[in-house]
Formats: structure tokens, sequence, C-alpha cells
């Protein structure tokens, strides 16, 4: 019985401090070079900042952050779609969004891994990877290895990286995902 006291003693310590480096990975900005990236979708700055608030475009196109905690989805539990804020693309869908306790939105899967882009970041002598979207570069976050199964990923993305769009029923969020998918022409 004393050893079960000191595990339940002791756990909730090092959840803590789990949970506290895991933060301090995620509230650091990134530092990788896109000026090579060829995205389909691009913008002049005049018009990113037109398009984006100072924050978004802070987190956007300046691979900032946002607080913990202090951020408009971190704690949204609505079913929806999770879009790029810059171009719209369908992201991440609520039902791979979980509470990961560190204050910003966390997705177990993207909708679909061909519209993130990945970058090895080693800023501040660390190695995290960078993920944005593929389709206009915005920065999202960071993906880590301690994720739920049976992926066993986290993706850490920034509410003001993210466009959330209420769903009534999961069925709706397909339909969305299809229609980005087909092309003007056909619809």
């Amino acid at each position: 019985m004393l050893k079960a006291v000191e595990e339940k003693n002791i756990r909730p310590e090092k959840e803590a401090n789990e949970v506290r480096a895991c933060a301090r990975a995620c509230a650091l900005p990134s530092h990788v070079d896109f000026s090579g990236d060829d995205f389909p979708v691009q913008y002049s700055e005049v018009e990113w900042r037109k398009r984006l608030t100072d924050l978004q475009y802070k987190v956007a196109r300046e691979q900032g952050t946002e607080p913990p905690f202090r951020n408009l989805y971190h704690d949204n539990k609505a079913l929806g779609l999770y879009r790029c804020v810059g171009c719209l693309t369908p992201l991440f869908s609520s039902t791979d969004k979980y509470d990961s306790r560190t204050g910003w939105p966390s997705f177990s899967k993207p909708i679909d891994p061909r519209t993130l882009g990945e970058h090895r970041d080693t800023s501040y002598g660390m190695v995290r990877t960078e993920v944005h979207c593929a389709v206009c570069g915005s920065h999202q976050g960071h993906l880590f290895p301690d994720g739920p199964k049976p992926s066993g990923l986290r993706y850490c993305i920034n509410s003001a990286s993210l466009k959330f769009e209420p769903a009534d029923s999961v069925e709706t969020i397909l339909e969305w995902v299809r229609a980005w998918y087909t092309p003007q022409s056909a619809q």
C-alpha cells in the first residue's frame, strides 16, 4: 500500500514535469528557412498582411507562437473542421483533437498528411519537427512523438494558424473536405 501511495505522489510530479518540458518546446518559435520553397498558393507580403491579423501574421508567416492556454482553440470542444488560416486548406478534424494539457490545440493526425509539410527545426538547441501548410507555407506548429495511440503523434498547433468551421455532423466535415478536393469545374 505504501508503494501505491508513493507512486501516486511521484507520478503527478513526473507528469507535471513532462507537461512543462513539452510546453517549453511548443512555446518557442521556429527558425526554418522557407525562402527556397515554392508553394502552390502565394501572396505578396502586402497581401498577407491584409489577409491576416497581426497575431496570425506573426505566427503563420514569421513562425512565431502564441501563449499557451490563452489562444482561441486550445479548449474548443465543438465538432468541426480546422483549416489553414492562410489558404483555407482543410488540415485537421475536431474528431482527431485531444487535450494534451499543453495549452495549444493538439491533434493525433491531419486529415491528409500531404497537406502538411515538415522541416527539421534545430533552433534553441533542440531537435523538433516544424509543420506548415504544404499549400501556402503558413507555419502551423510542431510535431512530437508523444501523442495517443495508434499514431503516437501529437501535432501541437497554434490557434492563430487555424480557422475553425463548426459542423453539425462528421458527414458535414467529410463533405467540406471532399468539396475542397473537387476541382471547381466539376462542381
